[in-house]
């Protein structure tokens, strides 16, 4: 498998998580295995399937956070301070040509993408759009919609 890029930042969450997991939810869901298998019957008891189910999504989400933390490549964009072209880990902000509403993203990994909190992926159309360029550039991105214009005014690492 290869690499996954991410923020430091990025990586600390994943950790977080996977700690969480393993220290609060997996725990309690053996602890509801326990208690709904002193119900008795089995096959008719919901809880203890709902129990088993929930389990299986934890151990299933553990296995997986452990692999993306074993091939993280975190990426410290603190050394990119001061360039002017897009790269990942920037923060950029962009006027859309046609609304002229000023929107800011920073360029993560895959993993951490969360457009409402204005991470976007590396892979995006948009963040593909906007590597390599730099502030005062124009760039077209493919929409579902038609083709979105923006002007990128701002390149920040921090």
């Amino acid at each position: 498998m290869k690499k996954i890029p991410m923020t430091a930042i990025g990586l600390e969450q994943l950790k977080k998580e996977l700690i969480h997991l393993k220290t609060v939810e997996r725990p309690a869901v053996v602890q509801a295995i326990g208690e709904a298998r002193a119900l008795g019957d089995l096959s008719e008891n919901a809880e203890y399937h709902a129990a088993r189910e929930k389990q299986s999504f934890i151990e299933g989400r553990i296995q997986e956070l452990e692999g993306k933390i074993s091939y993280a490549e975190v990426i410290d964009v603190t050394r990119l301070k001061g360039r002017k072209e897009v790269m990942f880990g920037a923060t950029v902000t962009l006027i859309d040509e046609e609304t002229e509403k000023e929107t800011t993203y920073r360029i993560v990994g895959e993993e951490e993408a969360d457009i409402k909190a204005g991470l976007i992926s590396v892979t995006s159309p948009l963040a593909k759009a906007l590597i390599s360029k730099t502030e005062g550039q124009n760039i077209e991105v493919p929409a579902p919609g038609g083709e979105k214009y923006y002007e990128i005014v701002k390149v920040d690492y921090h």
